[in-house]
C-alpha cells in the first residue's frame, strides 16, 4: 500500500517515545525524549502532540512530558485478558517436546521456593516434583538464579548475574541436574525462574549448551508475554 512504510516509521517511532520512561525518569524534558530515541526535537514534539491527544503522553506545566492515564486503560484491559498459565503451560510442553526433560516455573514463596507449573519430561528415567512443591533457595539451580537476581550477594550469585542462568549436579539431591535463568515481569522485577531438570547423566556440557539456548529462548518470550525486560 502507498504510504504503509512511512506509516509503520511513524508507528514505531511514537513507540520508542513511550518506551523512552522508566519507572525512575517518569518525566522527561522534549530535548531528553529527543536525544533517548535519537531524533530530532521537531520530530518529537509533533509525535509527543499526536500521543496527547489521544492521552497516551500528557504535557507538564515545566514544558516536559509524561506517559499519560490511556495507558493505564490500556494496562488494565491487557491485565485482565492475561492468564500466566495460557502461557506458561504450553511454553513448558514445547520445552519438553524440544530437550526431552522436564520443565518447571519456580517462584519465591518467603524462604523457599514454589513450583508453580510443571511439565514432566516422557522419558523413563525423570525428575518427578508437583505442582505447590517447596523446595530449598539456596540448593538447585531455579532457586539460586531465584536468589541471584533477589540481589543477593556472595561470589555465586555475582557469577550466575554475569552468566544469566545456572546449572546444579546433584545439589539438592543426588539424582538430579537443573539448569535454570531468570523470568522477569513489568520491566526488570524477578518473577521467578524456569528451569530444566533430569538425570545428572543427560546433563553433559553438550546437552547443557544445547537446551540453554531453548531455555533461554524460551524465558525471553515469557517475560515478554509479562511486560518484562528479556535477559539477554
Amino acid at each position: 500500500m502507498p504510504g504503509n512504510s512511512a506509516g509503520v516509521a511513524a508507528v514505531e517511532r511514537a513507540a520508542s517515545l513511550l518506551e523512552a520512561f522508566t519507572d525512575r525518569d517518569f518525566t522527561l524534558s522534549l530535548g531528553e525524549l529527543a536525544r533517548r530515541v535519537e531524533l530530532d526535537k521537531a520530530t518529537v514534539l509533533r509525535i509527543a502532540r499526536s500521543l496527547a491527544k489521544y492521552g497516551l503522553l500528557i504535557r507538564n506545566e515545566d514544558a516536559s512530558w509524561r506517559l499519560g492515564p490511556k495507558l493505564m486503560k490500556l494496562g488494565n484491559i491487557y491485565q485482565s485478558t492475561f492468564r500466566a498459565s495460557d502461557i506458561i503451560e504450553p511454553l513448558l510442553a514445547d520445552l519438553v517436546a524440544q530437550t526431552g526433560e522436564s520443565a518447571a516455573v519456580y517462584v519465591r514463596e518467603g524462604q523457599e521456593r514454589l513450583c508453580l507449573f510443571r511439565h514432566d519430561s516422557h522419558q523413563s528415567i525423570r525428575h518427578s516434583a508437583r505442582v505447590g512443591d517447596t523446595l530449598p533457595l539456596d540448593r538447585g539451580a531455579p532457586g539460586r538464579v531465584i536468589l541471584a537476581y533477589s540481589e543477593r550477594s556472595g561470589t555465586i550469585y555475582d557469577e550466575i548475574r554475569a552468566a544469566g542462568y545456572h546449572a546444579t549436579f546433584g545439589e539438592r539431591d543426588p539424582q538430579v541436574a537443573s539448569v535454570a535463568v531468570p523470568v522477569f515481569r513489568d520491566g526488570r522485577n524477578l518473577f521467578g525462574s524456569l528451569a530444566l531438570t533430569g538425570p545428572p547423566a543427560r546433563f553433559t556440557e553438550e546437552a547443557i549448551k544445547r537446551n540453554l539456548e531453548i531455555l533461554m529462548a524460551a524465558a525471553r518470550r515469557l517475560s515478554s508475554a509479562m511486560g518484562g525486560e528479556p535477559g539477554t
